[in-house]
């Protein structure tokens, strides 16, 4: 898949980019995701009201790959499930292929932070269980699934269970279980967070090869800034909450990237640190 090229950045602050750093949204069209003045409001059970997200605009093209960033608690994994149809918006609208989000939409694909794998059913037949919830005959999606589990280097474990796999290996039969369904946008909250460094640099280059053959657009949430610059078309960075976007970041470093050398990149390295002081800004308002 080539890289996602976007135009220069045309709105203000209050509308969700700034001038100069972002990207204009994308026509309707062309958009997989819409955050249109999107706010969001909790009510506790005493009746006190928090505010999550204030008008927060956003659009992510069809095939691109985007990564959020913001503080702790800014609202990240909300957006998410504003996609999911978890979440309604208190004010404003969310978008999913040109339409407005009022339920769970199968064409999402969702990787969580926890393994989402079922402990008593094989690598094999976890791969297979969506496939076959979908309807899918049960001798069709386990030869899918043997193909699965061979495009992400688990061949030869089928049979095994996820308590003998190491955590590599299970983020692995994960993302098998996400791609076999062909998703057309994927949702990913934290999914390598638990991994050692050299374990999280193999699970990246896996995820930008899957993807890559898809077609699919990605919203990645992520606490690491070097994952989310090496990893994405853009970065959307959060304010504190109540959150909203403040500014985007066009991350133009060539596909494709192998993890383990993109980060001393000198562009890398610039964008790190920019990014970084925006972020230190919104840290210090908390």
């Amino acid at each position: 898949m080539s890289s996602f090229s976007p135009m220069a950045a045309v709105a203000q602050p209050s509308q969700g980019l700034v001038a100069g750093y972002g990207v204009a949204p994308s026509h309707a069209a062309d958009a997989a995701i819409e955050f249109d003045k999107v706010s969001l409001r909790f009510i506790a059970p005493d009746g006190t009201a928090t505010l999550a997200l204030r008008n927060l605009s956003m659009r992510v093209a069809k095939g691109e790959f985007i990564a959020i960033v913001g503080p702790t608690g800014s609202g990240k994994s909300t957006t998410l499930n504003l996609i999911t149809g978890l979440l309604r918006p208190t004010v404003g609208q969310v978008r999913v292929m040109g339409r407005a989000v009022e339920h769970i939409d199968p064409r999402i694909g969702f990787v969580f932070q926890a393994d989402a794998v079922f402990p008593w059913k094989s690598v094999r037949e976890n791969v297979a269980a969506g496939p076959i919830f979908r309807g899918q005959p049960r001798a069709q999606a386990l030869q899918l699934a043997d193909d699965w589990i061979q495009r992400v280097g688990l061949e030869g474990f089928g049979n095994h269970y996820p308590h003998q796999l190491s955590g590599g290996m299970r983020k692995r039969v994960g993302l098998a279980q996400t791609f076999i369904n062909q998703p057309e946008i994927l949702l990913m909250d934290e999914p390598f967070s638990a991994l050692d460094m050299q374990t999280r640099t193999l699970m990246q280059d896996e995820l930008l090869r899957l993807w890559s053959g898809s077609g699919g657009s990605v919203v990645f949430v992520t606490h690491d800034l070097e994952e989310a610059i090496a990893l994405a078309d853009r970065v959307f960075v959060l304010t504190a909450r109540p959150a909203t976007l403040k500014r985007v970041y066009d991350i133009d470093l060539p596909r494709p990237r192998v993890m383990s050398q993109v980060r001393y990149e000198p562009q890398f390295i610039e964008l790190s640190r920019r990014i970084w002081d925006e972020l230190r800004e919104e840290v210090h308002i908390q």
